[in-house]
């Protein structure tokens, strides 16, 4: 079929794929992982938000002791939407009829039904909650693999002397696989050439396994005119850079003293909520050969991050979204790779997807609805 013609019909699912890509572009993430969701601090007392997985809305909210709780965002009465509602001491209380649900999904009071008791026999769904590194993470999969999946570890930010860092999150109307192949794939430099966060870039090495793919390029880092002064290139080697899908997270070091993580949140089939994590070791008062302390790194990352660090990302965001409607529209293009690591990273995603549908006996077709069926 030619191109011109592949846009007016949809991408393939999952199962119906002909090609790695196509079944990147359609696999989901494993729910057995723990996903970064919301920042620990947006989520205060009394308060209640919603958040999604792979297209399942889930309400996520904190008691007034303080302590986080994840139900499914579902009245069983109305089928309202919970984070409509308000939390009462330690419980959600259903905007509607008041319908109210402890920690453990049980109906706990419906006293202002006059009809008699409600027909209610079994929970609402419950997600077990963790917080690490000011970031709330939740487990959408098997509650009972939780205790036994772990979290991605920072020792950096650990400890009594942790590293200057910053966070910062992005929700791109792109597929979660995108977003992967974006980060590290550093052939695309010219997008960046006003900040410059790294140039002529050459694959050095690759490999990949079960779990993750590695690669690692020798390349010129943070050679922008203003992120080149502030590191201290004669501590840390800027000439090259490891980075890892470690399924499903993604992270990156340059010379053991600048160092990222990315966490992304699958929303459904054409949007990623994207969560980054920069750490740094690795500056210098500007002109001088004095290592910057802690305290003025954080200073100097809290003026960098809308100056520098989120303008450049949203670059980023520009061309995946670009990426994604362009694919709806041409996905049975001939694929078109200089990059052999883009393939695998690819590989993994599909690989994932499929033992998960395998190991759950979830069926054909496991891929959230489009919007605006």
């Amino acid at each position: 079929m030619s191109v011109e013609g592949a846009s007016s019909r949809r991408p393939p699912s999952f199962q119906q794929a002909e090609n790695t890509r196509q079944k990147a572009r359609a696999a989901g993430l494993d729910p057995d992982r723990w996903y970064a969701v919301e920042y620990a601090r947006a989520v205060k007392k009394r308060h209640i938000t919603e958040v999604t997985f792979w297209n399942t809305s889930i309400a996520l909210y904190r008691g007034e002791d303080g302590v986080l709780a994840a139900v499914q965002n579902r009245c069983p009465h109305r089928q309202l939407k919970l984070s409509h509602g308000v939390v009462q001491r330690c419980h959600l209380r259903c905007a509607y009829h008041g319908w109210t649900f402890d920690r453990d999904g049980r109906l706990v009071d419906y006293s202002h039904d006059s009809f008699g008791k409600p027909l209610l026999k079994k929970r609402l769904r419950v997600y077990p909650v963790r917080v690490r590194y000011g970031l709330i993470w939740l487990f959408p999969g098997d509650p009972t693999k939780a205790e036994h999946q772990l979290l991605p570890t920072i020792p950096e930010l650990e400890g009594d002397s942790p590293w200057a860092h910053m966070m910062m999150d992005f929700t791109w109307q792109t597929h979660h696989s995108m977003v992967i192949d974006n980060i590290c794939d550093f052939a695309h430099a010219f997008l960046h050439r006003k900040y410059r966060p790294f140039t002529d870039a050459k694959l050095r090495h690759y490999q990949a396994d079960e779990r993750r793919v590695t690669l690692t390029y020798d390349t010129h880092m943070a050679q922008g005119r203003i992120s080149g002064i502030f590191v201290d290139r004669r501590r840390v080697n800027t000439r090259s850079i490891e980075l890892c899908y470690e399924y499903p997270y993604q992270w990156s070091d340059t010379g053991g003293k600048i160092k990222h993580w990315c966490f992304v949140l699958p929303v459904d089939l054409r949007q990623t909520r994207v969560f980054f994590v920069f750490y740094f070791d690795a500056m210098k008062i500007p002109l001088t050969p004095l290592k910057m302390p802690r305290w003025l790194q954080e200073m100097a990352l809290r003026i960098a991050k809308p100056l520098l660090f989120r303008p450049l990302l949203a670059q980023d965001g520009m061309a995946l979204e670009a990426e994604q409607q362009g694919y709806e529209q041409h996905w049975d293009a001939p694929p078109i790779e200089l990059n052999p690591t883009v393939p695998l990273l690819q590989q993994l995603t599909a690989r994932k997807w499929e033992d998960y549908l395998a190991r759950s006996g979830a069926g054909i077709e496991q891929s959230p609805p489009q919007r605006g069926e």
